[in-house]
């Protein structure tokens, strides 16, 4: 950053209502941590809103913000190049480190002409498969020498801090050349053992496919893409699996079949059987899950894991991809787990509730027969 735009940022001008937005912002994103939020929602019209175990709470004790205030927390937030992208495509995402260390991935977005954003809290501390409550079975894909793995689910159910465990369990573990291409970069990782490498789009390189089609050159052994945008960008991630790379990435889908139906179908039909045969011998598994509230407080996962055997990869072959969920519920005898069972181990033990249960489930039916 050029050290006259360092001034203007540090010296954001007092508007209208003497608000000093840095230093709000900042007043709002310490409320946040020492709330244990993951989110924060700022909108013209409305009150600065925190999430926190899933909950929408409104901070009434701050004021209403104006159209002012939503445009000098932009300022504050975003670089001067960032700035001019945001007022063109009217949406950008972005990441802020905060004085304390955290980071927070933003996204802000024009709703009825008004700007909004929304920033959740990236926590400094990686934690381990241990203290996220994730099952050991997971330090197997992060063992193997290659093959590709997803971990998948809605928006803001953990699927980054599921990936940054596996990817700090290798960086503990061996010295291997990790590349994360990310937009923005999240977690930010201390180097051990391995070497690695973050590359955040727009800012280190053009974009996910520029960035994918130039790793093959970079030397690389563990491939973190931030997330699946696109064809090419997939092709490049199954091809780099087959090569002899471990790639890991993530999709916005409810379950373990879903994800390879999405896949495919987002090829054209000509392309599709080739996929079908790459994913087939490429996949290694697939993670699907979901944060639910915790009687006690707080929240826990539910999650469906998938291994790709012999069995899972001739019905990706031969297109059979309805009848994989028939293969995960009778096959927890070599490591797999149906979401169902999970949600009624997690009833059966006292963490969620019934009601939770069912919310989260997506054949009730059979919910009701494990309960």
């Amino acid at each position: 950053m050029e050290i006259n735009e360092k001034i203007k940022q540090d010296n954001i001008s007092k508007i209208s209502n003497g608000m000093d937005y840095r230093k709000e912002l900042d007043d709002l994103l310490t409320t946040v941590i020492k709330e244990g939020g993951s989110d924060l929602h700022l909108s013209e019209g409305r009150h600065p809103t925190i999430r926190v175990n899933g909950f929408l709470i409104p901070l009434v004790n701050k004021l209403v913000l104006t159209k002012e205030d939503t445009k000098g927390m932009i300022s504050v937030l975003l670089r001067k190049e960032d700035a001019e992208t945001f007022l063109s495509k009217k949406e950008i995402d972005f990441s802020y480190n905060y004085v304390s260390g955290e980071r927070f991935r933003g996204n802000a977005y024009f709703q009825q002409g008004a700007i909004s954003m929304a920033l959740r809290l990236i926590p400094k501390k990686i934690r381990s498969f241990d203290e996220l409550n994730l099952p050991q079975v997971l330090t197997t894909f992060a063992e193997k020498p290659q093959g590709f793995f997803l971990v998948v689910g809605p928006v803001g159910h953990g699927k980054t801090t599921t990936l940054a465990a596996m990817i700090d369990y290798i960086n503990i573990s061996r010295p291997e050349h990790i590349i994360t291409v990310e937009d923005p970069i999240e977690y930010v990782y201390e180097q051990k053992k391995a070497i690695i490498d973050q590359r955040e789009v727009r800012v280190d390189t053009e974009d996910f496919a520029t960035a994918l089609r130039n790793v093959f050159r970079q030397d690389v052994d563990v491939l973190l893409i931030g997330e699946m945008r696109g064809t090419e960008t997939i092709a490049t991630a199954v091809t780099a699996a087959e090569t002899g790379h471990l790639v890991f990435s993530t999709l916005h889908t409810n379950s373990a079949a879903q994800t390879i139906s999405r896949i495919i179908d987002s090829f054209p039909a000509e392309q599709q059987s080739q996929i079908r045969v790459q994913l087939a011998g490429s996949l290694t598994g697939i993670f699907s899950q979901r944060l639910i509230p915790r009687i006690s407080g707080g929240l826990v996962p539910a999650y469906e894991l998938l291994i790709n055997n012999n069995a899972v990869s001739n019905l990706i072959r031969e297109n059979r991809i309805h009848e994989i969920d028939s293969v995960i519920e009778t096959s927890s005898q070599e490591g797999m787990v149906d979401m169902n069972r999970s949600l009624a181990d997690l009833v059966n033990r006292g963490e969620i509730t019934v009601e939770n249960a069912y919310m989260y489930s997506l054949d009730a039916q059979v919910l009701e027969k494990l309960l």
